[in-house]
């Protein structure tokens, strides 16, 4: 079959599978650049693959960033449980459909398989074939014209009765006619010989010859019987095929429903196929289903790929996965609980995620994750090229807010200052055109901007949702400010939160507006810093770090609070 050499390279190959470098949901630049500098950092050290993941959609900063410095966007990441391409897909050798019953099972036999696929020969799958369907085929009760029902080629009959066709082309088809035993002596035998039968004899001329004149489709000559020149001559003018065969009589009756094509008898329709892309989990609750002991792979135009059975369930690999800016279960990748995570890169507070095993953890009180990676390069003797550098000083521009930010620290600032000389970069022209990029609310949904950098906190059992968006310009953030309301308080009464804050950070004037919707967020946000605020906002002067300023101030008024 054409696709078989490249499919059975492709299942014999398991390469190690990458390490995904991954940030949180609803990515910032931080997020995006440290993923990708991360992953090349590590590639560098261990010559091992490791791949940068986002497991959200971009903003307009980090885009303008990726743009400026010419990297692709990292492909979207949605879900790491395990799919059907993390576990062993074991590849069986196509049939085709015309393949007798006999060589069937001596396929299955050669190969200790029970389940066999069937494929066109461009390699679509077509049915399957199980050690079931074929003993039931010998078991089962079929009319003697069960052979021209199946059109039952006469290459098949001559393979299994390990014969000789004397008269006729293996590739022609019975399509009409029954299975005949030639007991009868020749002057009741045309009787029951109808035009297109195949005729069971053994060495008996006048048998043949009465065969052959009442147009038999076929003659079989059992027991290794010699067939006369007279025979042969005589049914090459009756179009009627001669086999001859070693096998006595009562053999061929036996094994002559072996040269029925498998397409007969194979499962073809409603088969239950699996793709690589889906999730084991989904796959264990159809097996439990359907007590089959193997299930076909196929991709997504009906190539076969392969099988795979239930007890290859339990060896699926999990995604490995590496972790930066972010340490908390609700900002993480969907199905991180079904991974394994191998390191945690990270300036956050330490928050919900567990392991099940040791990892390394890096969590340092610095302004940005990039700060974090960009020593890690230094600590390895590994040269940082301009384009990681200007991914890096992306980065800690973007969560410093030009060290503007609490958070920043003198070795935010110094690292900073070294990426852009490395880069080529000017500073602060460089933070301006980041930050009007990603300050262009004109073109975006109401969604794609409150979304744009927004994190799940947990503070005990009440659950919070903190956005941050940032501007150069006061007047811009009152009217996102106006703009949002109306859909924070939609996504206040949809999702499963207890309040939902939105800062918008004037980032030359150093502060913020907080937007507060929830029941009580707006007298718990006043209690917390100790001001009134209107219309579900507070402006908080000097206020523009989510993580230093306003995290732990809320929760900590919530926790003396209760």
């Amino acid at each position: 079959m054409k696709k078989d050499k490249a499919q059975q390279t492709a299942a014999a190959e398991v390469p190690e599978k990458p390490v995904f470098v991954i940030g949180h949901m609803n990515p910032d630049t931080d997020s995006i650049c440290s993923a990708i500098a991360y992953a090349n950092l590590k590639q560098k050290t261990t010559g091992k693959k490791y791949i940068a993941k986002r497991a959200g959609q971009m903003n307009l900063e980090t885009k303008y960033v990726l743009k400026r410095f010419g990297v692709p966007a990292p492909y979207y990441l949605s879900d790491v449980r395990r799919q059907v391409k993390d576990m062993e897909v074991n590849y069986i050798k196509p049939i085709r459909g015309c393949l007798s019953l006999k060589k069937a099972w001596e396929r299955m036999e050669d190969s200790s398989v029970v389940t066999l696929p069937v494929c066109s020969e461009d390699g679509i799958l077509e049915g399957i074939i199980t050690e079931g369907d074929i003993a039931e085929s010998y078991m089962g009760m079929y009319s003697s014209d069960v052979l021209s029902q199946a059109n039952t080629s006469y290459k098949n009959m001559v393979e299994t009765l390990n014969g000789e066709l004397l008269v006729g082309t293996k590739e022609d088809i019975l399509d009409h006619g029954k299975i005949l035993i030639a007991a009868a002596n020749p002057d009741t035998l045309e009787d029951f010989i109808d035009e297109g039968d195949v005729v069971i004899t053994g060495n008996r001329y006048e048998t043949q010859l009465c065969a052959i004149e009442m147009n038999a489709g076929c003659v079989i000559v059992s027991a290794g019987a010699r067939v006369s020149k007279t025979i042969i001559k005589m049914a090459e003018d009756h179009g009627c095929h001669i086999i001859a065969t070693p096998y006595d009589t009562f053999t061929v009756a036996r094994l002559i429903n072996q040269s029925i094509p498998i397409e007969f008898f194979m499962r073809k329709d409603d088969l239950i196929t699996f793709d690589l892309n889906d999730f084991i989990d989904d796959v264990k609750e159809t097996m439990t289903k359907y007590r089959h002991r193997d299930f076909p792979v196929v991709d997504k135009d009906g190539n076969f790929l392969g099988m795979i059975s239930r007890r290859k369930l339990l060896g699926a690999r999990k995604k490995r996965m590496i972790l930066v800016d972010h340490n908390e279960m609700s900002q993480a990748v969907d199905g991180l609980a079904d991974a394994e995570i191998l390191e945690i890169i990270d300036h956050h507070r330490i928050g919900s995620l567990e392991t099940v095993g040791p990892v390394y953890f890096r969590n340092q009180p610095l302004g940005c994750t990039a700060t974090i990676v960009t020593l890690m390069y230094k600590e390895n003797g590994v040269e940082i090229d301009p384009t990681m550098a200007g991914l890096m000083c992306s980065a800690i521009i973007s969560d410093t807010l030009m060290y503007r930010s609490p958070t920043c620290t003198p070795l935010d600032r110094s690292i900073c200052e070294e990426l852009a000389a490395i880069a080529g970069l000017q500073v602060e022209e460089h933070a301006k055109a980041m930050f009007t990029a990603g300050s262009n609310f004109g073109n975006r949904t109401d969604e794609e901007i409150f979304y744009q950098d927004f994190k799940k906190f947990m503070m005990g059992d009440i659950s919070m949702g903190i956005g941050q968006l940032s501007s150069m310009d006061d007047k811009e953030l009152l009217e996102i400010r106006d703009r949002l309301l109306p859909f924070a308080e939609k996504v206040y009464e949809k999702d499963d939160m207890d309040m939902i804050f939105l800062m918008l950070t004037d980032i030359l004037n150093e502060g913020s507006y907080l937007l507060c919707i929830g029941e009580n967020a707006l007298e718990q946000a006043e209690t917390a810093f100790g001001q009134k605020g209107e219309n579900h906002t507070i402006y908080l002067k000097g206020v523009v770090s989510r993580k230093k300023q306003l995290v732990p101030t809320l929760m900590s008024s919530i926790q003396n609070e209760n």
